[in-house]
């Protein structure tokens, strides 16, 4: 067994079992959990996210919702910056780029027509992590999409 880049033994703040909650603007729209776990001796992290929605959430998340999420995060150890593989229930396929340092979490992704980006905020104990997701049709105005809630069960 190899040892893991330092790089990616940062990534190890994300490890465990997290129940998470989605909210645009101040309506709950979504309520689950997502695992986050080491595979291939450490190369790579491995995060699975599913959650239900609720009967009244917005008509757009209810027509579009995501869940099932897998995402597969590796490293570049040249610029140490991580690439994340995601695919989800509706049977969409990304690439994104993803930093993670001194507990800020940041993911993004620059295409046509349909811009992304993550911040995410690692509390002091280690024990939540309040994110935000915003898109941008032209990679230049950018509008908040929605809110994400992570909090550690184990």
């Amino acid at each position: 067994m190899r040892e893991p880049h330092p790089a990616l033994q940062r990534l190890n703040a994300l490890v465990g079992e997290w129940e998470i909650w989605a909210t645009v603007g101040d309506t709950p729209t979504a309520g689950g959990r997502s695992v986050v776990e080491w595979m291939e001796g450490g190369a790579f992290l491995l995060q699975r996210t599913d959650a239900e929605l609720p009967e009244d959430a917005p008509s757009e998340w209810l027509a579009n919702s995501p869940f099932p999420v897998s995402a597969i995060i590796g490293l570049d150890d040249a610029s140490e910056e991580f690439t994340m593989l995601y695919a989800d229930g509706r049977g969409v396929h990304r690439v994104y780029r993803m930093t993670f340092a001194d507990g800020v979490w940041r993911i993004w992704r620059e295409a046509p027509g349909f811009n992304q980006r993550f911040t995410g905020a690692l509390s002091e104990d280690g024990a939540s992590i309040t994110c935000s997701w915003e898109m941008s049709q032209d990679g230049t105005s950018w509008q908040h999409d929605f809110d994400l809630e992570y909090r550690k069960v184990k």
